[in-house]
């Protein structure tokens, strides 16, 4: 243990080299347990988490939103290191049992159009390393891997990250991959997300956007309405109050900006407006919800 707890704090000394990153992230999929989608074309929505806001589960609602619509999604997440609750925490808070079984996943793909790989069952190598994160409690060098090893290695990604440069090194490493659809999405006020508070910048195969809350046609909103309370209850009666169209509009504006730039990414909308069209409809007919009823019920 100490020495992994030298090696994270050499990372938060100085930065990660694009070579590294790219080997840790070879190293972890050799040696993660495989995932088999039977060819669905799945999507992963994630952040790094590690922005140190504690904002609600904005790319885990997404993700239901997302399924609701129709993009299948294979979500990859763990517990909040640097936040009250990560989308490991508030979905089993919620009653969602994790599973590394191939079939079930596949199960809950087919009824619920979204899996959830909880990551401690898929990269064993990574067991000594959970309690240093939490002890340490401030980001480490693994938020920064998290969104690269998926095990299932879905082809489409949306992914938020903490900082600008962890942005060009995601963006040089994803460009190598020829087959893949991705984009990038860091606010420049430090969200790992499109958070609607300032100008997110975003980076695909296709280039570089910065737009602002109205070049999204939302309206901007504040870092205190994106609180994502003090505890994994609130945070889950958050995540409730999205699903059944009772949120503040802050949230569910958030939610639904994320969605539909995940949807542009994954050709099923052809601008933003058409992915806000797609996901408000997704959380207003109640099809983001039953996605998330039915995952529950496949326990």
């Amino acid at each position: 243990p100490a020495q992994i707890a030298a090696f994270l704090t050499v990372y938060l000394m100085r930065s990660v080299t694009v070579e590294e990153l790219a080997g840790f992230r070879n190293a972890l999929l050799e040696l993660c347990r495989p995932v088999d989608l039977g060819g669905v074309d799945a999507m992963d929505v994630c952040g790094t988490g590690g922005d140190g806001r504690n904002t609600f589960n904005v790319s885990t609602l997404s993700a239901f939103v997302l399924a609701g619509a129709g993009q299948p999604i294979a979500k990859h997440g763990n517990h909040g290191v640097s936040s009250i609750s990560g989308s490991s925490t508030v979905l089993e808070y919620m009653g969602v049992q994790f599973t590394a079984d191939n079939d079930q996943l596949k199960r809950q793909l087919d009824e619920a159009n979204i899996c959830f790989l909880h990551a401690p069952l898929f990269h064993p190598a990574l067991k000594n390393v959970a309690p240093l994160r939490k002890e340490l409690g401030v980001k480490t060098f693994f938020n920064m891997l998290g969104p690269l090893v998926n095990p299932a290695r879905p082809r489409l990604q949306l992914v938020g990250v903490f900082s600008l440069e962890l942005a060009r090194l995601y963006a040089y490493l994803h460009q190598q991959e020829a087959d893949r659809e991705f984009l990038i999405v860091h606010s420049l006020d430090g969200y790992d997300e499109v958070s609607l508070t300032g100008p997110v910048k975003l980076i695909s195969r296709q280039g570089e956007e910065l737009l602002s809350p109205a070049d999204l046609g939302l309206p901007a909103t504040t870092p205190e309405a994106l609180f994502g309370g003090d505890t994994v209850a609130e945070a889950a009666h958050i995540f409730q109050k999205v699903l059944r169209n009772e949120a503040p509009l802050a949230h569910r504006n958030a939610v639904l900006a994320n969605a539909a730039l995940a949807l542009r990414t994954a050709g099923r909308a052809a601008n933003v407006a058409e992915g806000l069209a797609q996901a408000a409809e997704s959380l207003d007919s109640g099809r983001a919800r039953a996605a998330f009823e039915k995952l529950l019920a496949l326990n």
